[in-house]
């Protein structure tokens, strides 16, 4: 199915119905204690879960983006997990046509829409619009993997840091995807991309959002890296092996640049797999890094420490309030 495309004016004509946002880092508990807020709400006003991450989206990754498992998904309605192959490239702009058609449902069903997940561009693009940047170019972005597999992507971050600066400031060096993304905006418009950031451009208001943050990150380095463990006992590297032997899938697609995938494949490639873990784990703390940084920067979201040991507890009970508030309007 190919991206739904949506104009600035389109973008600013959604209204996305009322729900509650639990997002966060990666590992930090959102779907178990997503699960306890469906069955706490459940006795008065059944839960839907819409899923706002941007690898749960893909078929056939169940390991390496640990996806609800199946009895978990069975308990609660979930939405927007599974939907595409990995050989398609999912947009920010097609979750937000997603989302507001299955929030829609829910809500029209007398459901309240849980929104759970950690792509917070997702949730930006959803409550405050998507900037009216270029479309991809696979001639441009063949380029930029051909100068990134002779030069490395250190290198064109360097050449980032030169032609938009702000944009670099914020990713780090090895961020492939988005240092690609920010030079074939300013190779295709030449513009660069933190031009197209529109501050005073309307936006929705956003809704109530629980934010499950560590205030220790030993805490969450320790679950990152008890995950992988997991993830490998699993089956995470017959997983990417079974992937990567299909033939229709490169490690340039954003499919296989998922954090767990990228590094097995070139596991696979090289066959050294004794550096798997270490660089797995590394990769996984730098995107919670990412996360963290990103929730910083949204002033309204109610932060609960999610190594605290009423965590669950306390978003819940929140969760219910907001809840009946919405009811009494």
């Amino acid at each position: 199915m190919a991206a739904v495309l949506l104009s600035d004016a389109q973008m600013q004509s959604i209204t996305p119905p009322f729900c509650i946002c639990l997002v966060g880092p990666t590992a930090s508990g959102k779907t178990a204690t997503a699960l306890a807020v469906a069955d706490a709400l459940s006795r008065w006003r059944p839960v839907e879960i819409v899923s706002v991450d941007s690898a749960l989206v893909y078929r056939d990754m169940d390991i390496g983006t640990a996806k609800p498992a199946p009895h978990e998904l069975a308990a609660v309605p979930h939405h927007l997990i599974s939907i595409v192959d990995p050989a398609v490239a999912y947009s920010a702009a097609r979750f937000v046509a997603d989302a507001t058609a299955a929030m829609a449902d829910i809500t029209s069903r007398g459901k309240l829409p849980l929104l759970v997940g950690g792509t917070m561009l997702y949730i930006k693009a959803l409550f405050d619009g998507l900037d009216d940047m270029p479309a991809a170019d696979p001639a441009v972005r063949a380029m930029l993997d051909a100068r990134a597999a002779e030069s490395g992507w250190p290198a064109l971050h360097a050449e980032l840091a030169q032609v938009d600066p702000p944009t670099a400031a914020r990713l780090s060096p090895n961020d492939a995807q988005r240092i690609q993304r920010a030079l074939e905006v300013f190779f295709s418009s030449g513009k660069p991309l933190s031009s197209f950031q529109r501050p005073d451009r309307p936006h929705t208001a956003m809704p109530p959002m629980i934010s499950l943050e560590p205030d220790d990150r030993a805490w969450l380095h320790a679950r990152i890296a008890e995950r992988y463990r997991q993830m490998h006992s699993a089956g995470l590297i017959d997983e990417v092996a079974a992937l990567r032997a299909r033939g229709d899938l490169t490690p340039e697609m954003p499919s296989m640049r998922c954090v767990g995938y990228r590094q097995t494949w070139d596991a696979l490639e090289s066959g050294a797999f004794g550096a798997l873990e270490e660089k797995i784990v590394a990769a996984t703390r730098q995107l919670a890094k990412r996360q963290l940084t990103w929730l910083r920067s949204l002033p309204q979201r109610e932060r609960i420490a999610c190594d605290s040991v009423d965590a669950t507890e306390r978003v819940v009970a929140r969760a219910v309030e907001w809840a009946q508030l919405s009811t009494q309007h």
